[in-house]
């Protein structure tokens, strides 16, 4: 399956990686577009819940990774002041991994 990774700035300035094991992702982000952080969260939600699905499909197991990607989303999303935003950089092939 083809993965990626977005690249996300987080309202502390932070820019995070976020992993998805399927190209969905492009279907509910848009790079240089900013969103508040509960619309980012719900987005990325349904992004990775398809994506996890797809792995289900095609492996007979859902994705951990998608899991996990969402487990920190949310906890960094929990550590946002409400009226908080993300600003999507940029979608990615996944970065190449060190040998």
């Amino acid at each position: 399956m083809p993965e990626m990774t977005f690249s996300v700035r987080w309202p502390d300035g932070r820019v995070v990686d976020h992993y998805s094991p399927s190209l969905v992702v492009h279907d509910h982000l848009t790079a240089g577009t900013t969103y508040p952080v509960g619309d980012f969260r719900e987005r990325a939600a349904t992004a990775l819940g398809i994506a996890s699905e797809r792995v289900r499909a095609r492996f007979g197991f859902a994705c951990t990774s998608a899991a996990a990607t969402l487990a920190d989303i949310d906890a960094l999303a929990a550590s946002c002041p409400d009226a908080s935003t993300v600003t999507v950089i940029r979608l990615h092939p996944p970065l190449p991994q060190e040998s």
